[in-house]
């Protein structure tokens, strides 16, 4: 016998097509610990569980239908009294149900329920004809499973894949806390073209419409759709009143555009475009933005971005990073998220790398665009047109290694003379290691060749074509100390872990060679380890020197916690220092500063951690970083910092984010510049939370170029769970200014000032 099941899914299609909005990856989870425990619509007895993802499809499955009394006749057949269809995990219920075999029509009256692991439904009746598969059901309320959700409608009509919602209402607000609800006319729903179209939706906060919206088309499902995506409003002083409305554009399977027209009444009109692709072997993405005339500056704007791979075979691929911006303020007035920008200039990059068990290598070209108006030209770096490197490392036998660094380089300037530059280091490196000890002596030879510029050559007094070469000698040694102890009645294990590292290099002439891409690293903790002081080549410090460093930790053995863990070191300089780069301070004979840090954790909700660098030859401090961090009950966090690096900067940092009770919570940051007691950036705000509704207010004032200008800003989201947000985009702001807004960011470790990027060649790391 034929059942009819098809309306079902087809339902379940048209109840979902409201809430087309999912979260992006990295925004925070959405909460729903206000909401009553209860369902809207509780599991129907005799329901089958949800199915799992291991399930046989449904189709597949055969329908069985019982019920308390059967009647009628062998092609008229009806079912009375708790009649009720499973297929799988569906479950259709009424309380009377008759069919037509030879018509193919149906009734099913009387408290009809239908539940799958998507969705319940009650209805007061269904009707249809599955011959030429028309359905209507009368009078809904629904409830959706696998998420919030949920709402009603006077009637729905199905023709085979199309359908029409009638009076239809959704929300993920509980029925007693009817926060919001959006609520529909018509909708009409296409299941095989993947998409609906509303008619005179309004949404409602409360018993007030706010927002009315005659026709809208969207989608349904996973497939993508051309349309409009949801605007952005926003307001400030510079910008005036500002409205984006991105423009959605399937151009193919395989490709896309969004065009985002913005008009801001202080500056005027402007497009902002972004066109992806993406290909069995590669992806990329291209963003450009035109403002024919900017009332502001008075004149054209504009940016261009690409970024993207191409896989070659697997051991080589193609990728670029470029970007390019009209003018040397465009990213401060913008606020450019473009890769490569740093504070004063743009980075763009493009090349074929290769990777295999024992070697990497690359070609690439590199350019810099300025983008800080208070400099010029002049103080760009140089780009890298070409470079060429290649690294080979490989084990000779069980305890023995050998390796080469090499890299080819011409640097190009539109300022400055150039020139070209050749590097190579081999070394050999033994490996002997026990379970609690390892001893890694290092021998490398170093050569450096340059074919510089006339210019050049004659600004740095020597010829066109220096060299130097030199020996490079490390031994590395540490040992690991561990023992069970008990702290508070917790099981730790504890380590001690001393290590030595001596570095030999003897000293070569290097004033007659140019500082293309050279500069002192910041003496830090990961320096008492390296064999070159500087991050580039051309300059290779000469070393007598022992680094004697200890570190110790605490780990919690029942869920591997780190108590605590302290680290401190220092450098035994045998001779002076005589290679010195311009500005440097000379190295001397006798200590370096004390390099310690340490973290400690109090409790499951106290941590503390502070850095600390101490020159005993001086007798001062060079560093000193103090920081604390508490979590409150729920989401609360508060982050506690000082920093000071002696004739830099010296700076005070608070931000929290305080929950006064399940509904309210207060956020906020203050950063202060001691040293120039001036304020770099305050933020206030407050956050309502309900069961389907959150708002976020937040008055920002902040330090928005080089100059020291200040600038204000005010923002105001409203998030309707389950459905979408508008206003600006509050979240972002304060997960960069509260470490730890989201949970998640809590463990994120900022960036080393001596780790390279990817790409880049550094063969002054310790093999």
């Amino acid at each position: 016998m034929r059942l009819p099941t098809r309306l079902l899914p087809l339902s379940l299609s048209i109840t979902l097509c409201l809430p087309a909005t999912a979260l992006a990856d990295d925004e925070k989870p959405l909460s729903w610990a206000l909401c009553p425990a209860g369902d809207v619509l509780p599991p129907f007895e005799g329901a089958p569980p949800s199915a799992g993802p291991d399930a046989p499809a449904r189709n597949a499955q055969p329908t069985d239908i019982e019920g308390d009394l059967l009647s009628g006749t062998e092609t008229e057949p009806q079912y009375q009294g708790n009649v009720a269809l499973i297929r799988g995990d569906q479950f259709l219920g009424t309380d009377h149900m008759r069919f037509d075999t030879e018509s193919g029509t149906y009734v099913a009256e009387g408290n009809v329920r239908y539940q799958d692991s998507g969705i319940r439904i009650v209805a007061d009746r269904a009707e249809g004809d599955q011959d030429s598969d028309t359905h209507v059901i009368r009078n809904i309320r629904y409830q959706l499973v696998d998420r919030r959700g949920n709402g009603g409608a006077d009637a729905i009509h199905l023709q085979g894949p199309q359908g029409q919602l009638h009076h239809s209402t959704y929300s993920t607000c509980d029925p007693s806390q009817q926060a919001w609800e959006l609520r529909a006319q018509r909708i009409d729903v296409d299941s095989d073209e993947g998409f609906g179209v509303a008619r005179n939706a309004v949404l409602r906060m409360g018993r007030f419409p706010v927002l009315y919206v005659p026709w809208v088309k969207f989608p349904i499902d996973d497939r993508r759709h051309t349309g409009l995506l949801y605007p952005s409003i926003s307001t400030s002083g510079r910008n005036g009143f500002d409205y984006r409305q991105p423009i959605y554009l399937n151009l193919a399977p395989n490709y896309d555009m969004t065009l985002t027209p913005r008009w801001m009444s202080k500056r005027g009109a402007m497009l902002d475009t972004e066109f992806r692709y993406l290909y069995q072997g590669g992806r990329g993405t291209i963003d450009a933005t035109y403002m024919p005339k900017d009332d502001l500056r008075d004149r054209d704007r504009g940016r261009f971005g690409y970024s993207g791979f191409h896989n070659i075979n697997r051991h080589w691929q193609a990728r670029a990073s470029l970007g390019w911006v009209s003018d040397t303020r465009y990213v401060e007035d913008f606020s450019n998220r473009l890769a490569g920008v740093s504070a004063s200039y743009l980075r763009s990059t493009a090349g074929v790398y290769g990777s295999g068990q024992y070697w990497s290598a690359g070609a690439m070209a590199e350019h810099f665009q300025l983008t800080d108006y208070t400099l010029d030209d002049s103080n760009l770096p140089y780009s890298r047109l070409p470079r060429v490197y290649a690294n080979w490392e490989q084990p000779l036998n069980q305890w023995l290694d050998a390796g080469i660094w090499a890299e080819a380089v011409h640097f190009d300037h539109t300022e400055r003379p150039g020139g070209s530059r050749l590097d190579l280091k081999p070394y050999v490196s033994a490996r002997l290691a026990g379970p609690s000890w390892y001893v890694t002596p290092t021998l490398a030879w170093r050569h450096t060749a340059y074919r510089l510029e006339p210019e050049l050559a004659r600004r740095t007094g020597g010829e066109t074509t220096p060299s130097r070469s030199l020996p490079v000698a490390s031994f590395d040694a540490g040992v690991y100390f561990d023992r069970h102890t008990t702290l508070g009645g917790d099981t730790y294990l504890h380590t001690l872990e001393p290590r030595l590292f001596y570095l030999y290099v003897p000293y070569r002439e290097q004033g007659t060679l140019p500082l293309f891409d050279t500069r002192p690293f910041t003496f830090s903790w990961g320096q008492l380890f390296r064999d070159n002081r500087y991050s580039g080549a051309d300059r290779q410090t000469d070393a007598n020197q022992l680094t004697v460093a200890l570190s110790t930790r605490l780990i919690r053995q029942a869920d591997g916690q780190e108590k605590l863990s302290a680290s401190i070191g220092q450098i035994r300089y045998f001779e002076d220092s005589r290679v010195v780069a311009p500005g440097e301070t000379p190295v001397e004979k006798g200590k370096s500063a004390w390099v310690a840090d340490a973290n400690y954790m109090l409790n499951d909700r106290w941590n503390l951690g502070a850095s600390y660098q101490w020159d005993p030859k001086f007798r001062r401090e060079d560093l000193a970083s103090v920081r604390a961090r508490y979590l409150w009950p729920g989401d609360g966090v508060v982050n506690m910092s000082y920093r000071y690096r002696r004739n830099l900067l010296e700076q005070a940092d608070l931000s929290f984010l305080y929950p006064i009770n399940p509904t309210w919570s207060v956020v906020g940051r203050y950063y202060h510049s001691i040293k120039d007691d001036k304020m770099l950036e305050a933020i206030a705000g407050v956050q309502w939370d309900s069961c389907c509704l959150a708002v976020r207010a937040l008055a920002r004032r902040y330090v928005r170029n080089r100059e020291g200008e200040l600038d204000n800003a005010i923002q105001v989201e409203f998030v309707l769970k389950g459905l979408g947000s508008a206003g600006q985009d509050t979240e972002r702001t304060l997960r960069r200014a509260i470490l730890g807004y989201h949970r998640d960011d809590l463990y994120l470790v900022p960036p080393s000032n001596t780790t390279p990027d990817r790409d880049d060649y550094d063969p002054n790391l310790i093999p």
